[in-house]
């Protein structure tokens, strides 16, 4: 702030101001939303620093523990996000961001959202949202279509039905997730006779009304952790979470479910829940949803499908197949911030009953009053915004047939890529794209045939080795700032059993191009042969050759 320029002061006139008078166009703020505006990518590109800072140096401008006693010019304020945060942001619109599931959001989603913002909508009653009510009813029941397809007759009946809701908006899968193991808790355990139901009468006399030992839920070993709060939460525990070992093809061993199944009968345990990945977050992979349904009959338990990736393939009419069974699901979550391309903070999960959700429905007196429309009644959490306005942008802008050539798109480059891998003689293929996620790591082909040829306990050490190379070469990629691919851990059964470092991409931004996928293995090839990635290579070749 200029030495000169009197500083902000507290009053009620000045405080009028800023909530009637908007930013002057010449404003640093209002030259910063207009640049946006304009040029979003510009605007990042030019904004974002490239060059990674240490997270330490990054946390020393954010120490203060008092909120300020005077006010600050927002022209002061806009400086300091500009120089402070958003410089020290992740540029995850960049085709070149290709770890994480962030991708590019469409223009119109930005003036869409000012609109959003400005309107300030409370969805948890009718009174604090009106037309945003039937709006987000309209979203769900178009997203339960998308999965279930009923017939028009279903949907004219319970769209708008102040008893039913076909789903809930959450704020991400996470309470998506929750919200439909909450609502199978308590229709498993629901009023009967004597007992009033477990959201009356609590766990233990819920478990004393089944005679049964407990309730677990089952999934594969790559399920999403957010199952791991939903059955803490629900007290249900944790360890009555049962993850069940993968196939070769990272999908749910089905033989091993149904040996866990059994096993937990056995024990005097309910299965209150199978669930099935459609798009796991590390590989991609979609469970045998059909099979997986078979057995939710047989065990007569709630089957639900965490789609939080993958449910948006129900728009390609190609690759729709691969999720064969979800539309015998009892609920799915999908989460629009993924591959509905919506700003973050959209989740939603759709149930096949539309009666379904009364099994968690909540009143109070001054707010949500039953026979009302409010979904409020229906959701964990109460005060939501109008996010499904943004969802419904989507839809009609971008249409089915829209989100089919995305979907297309994405599945496609990423089979490209992963040709492009197993074709090149400095890389290894760890899984094989079913969607648009695919593994990866750095490993010349001498090394490839020193592997299947050694003994398994030379292999393993080899392993372990590359296991940090590739670390570092991941690290180094991210600190340079040109291109971004995350890692993670797989076990291939190549390997037998030994648990490997590998690379991570997600290819859901459209404006990703094959160049920038060369680009960035040619970027990857270049870390290898220089520094300590070089130094630990020549370690793994001494250690090779014996």
């Amino acid at each position: 702030m200029s030495p000169w320029r009197e500083a902000a002061r507290a009053n009620l006139e000045n405080l009028y101001r800023i909530f009637t008078v908007p930013e002057a166009p010449n404003s640093t703020l209002g030259r910063i939303d207009q640049a946006i505006a304009d040029n979003v990518a510009g605007f990042l590109q030019e904004h974002i620093v490239a060059t990674e800072r240490p997270l330490e140096e990054i946390e020393a401008d954010f120490t203060q523990s008092r909120i300020p006693e005077e006010p600050t010019f927002v022209s002061d304020y806009t400086e300091f996000l500009k120089e402070k945060l958003v410089a020290q942001s992740v540029h995850t619109a960049s085709p070149s961001f290709i770890g994480h599931m962030t991708s590019a959001i469409p223009y119109f989603m930005q003036p869409l959202a000012r609109i959003m913002v400005a309107l300030n909508q409370n969805l948890v009653k009718v009174e604090t949202s009106k037309a945003f009510t039937p709006l987000e009813r309209q979203v769900l029941a178009m997203l339960h279509h998308l999965v279930y397809r009923g017939e028009d007759d279903f949907y004219r009946q319970w769209i708008h039905d102040p008893q039913a809701a076909l789903g809930a908006f959450c704020s991400g899968g996470t309470v998506a997730n929750i919200t439909a193991l909450w609502a199978a808790r308590n229709r498993l355990c629901g009023p009967s006779g004597d007992f009033k139901g477990i959201a009356r009468e609590g766990l233990v006399k819920a478990l004393q009304h089944l005679d049964c030992a407990g309730l677990a839920v089952l999934v594969s070993r790559r399920g999403h952790y957010s199952l791991g709060k939903a059955v803490d939460l629900l007290g249900i525990g944790r360890d009555n979470l049962v993850t069940v070992p993968t196939d070769e093809n990272n999908r749910i061993n089905l033989t091993q479910l149904r040996e866990e199944s059994r096993r937990l009968q056995g024990e005097g345990l309910r299965v209150l829940s199978l669930v099935g990945i459609a798009g796991t977050t590390e590989t991609g992979s979609i469970d045998p949803l059909e099979a997986m349904a078979d057995l939710a009959e047989e065990l007569r338990c709630h089957f639900h499908v965490d789609a939080a990736w993958g449910g948006p393939t129900l728009f390609s009419q190609t690759h729709r197949p691969l999720m064969r069974g979800i539309e015998r699901a009892d609920s799915v979550t999908i989460d629009a911030h993924k591959q509905l391309y919506v700003p973050m903070g959209a989740g939603m999960v759709v149930f096949k009953d539309p009666a379904a959700l009364s099994a968690i429905e909540h009143h109070a007196a001054y707010i949500i009053r039953r026979g009302s429309r409010d979904l409020g009644s229906h959701t964990l959490e109460g005060s939501r915004p109008g996010m499904a306005m943004l969802v419904h942008a989507g839809f009609s802008i971008i249409g089915r047939k829209g989100y089919e050539l995305l979907i297309d798109l994405g599945i496609t480059r990423a089979k490209s890529f992963a040709e492009k891998i197993a074709g090149h003689p400095d890389f290894e293929l760890i899984t094989e794209p079913e969607l648009n996620i695919l593994t990866y790591r750095y490993n010349p082909a001498w090394l490839q045939t020193a592997l299947a040829q050694a003994s398994p306990e030379l292999a393993s050490r080899l392993n372990g080795l590359l296991d940090i190379v590739t670390e570092t070469i991941q690290k180094n990629q991210r600190e340079t700032g040109l291109s971004f691919v995350s890692r993670t851990r797989l076990a291939p059964a190549r390997y037998l059993g030994d648990t490997i470092t590998v690379f991570r991409v997600v290819l859901a931004n459209p404006l990703t191009t094959d160049d920038i996928l060369d680009s960035v293995l040619e970027e990857q090839c270049s870390i290898a042969a220089q520094g300590d990635v070089a130094v630990q290579m020549a370690e793994i070749k001494t250690l090779s050759l014996g």
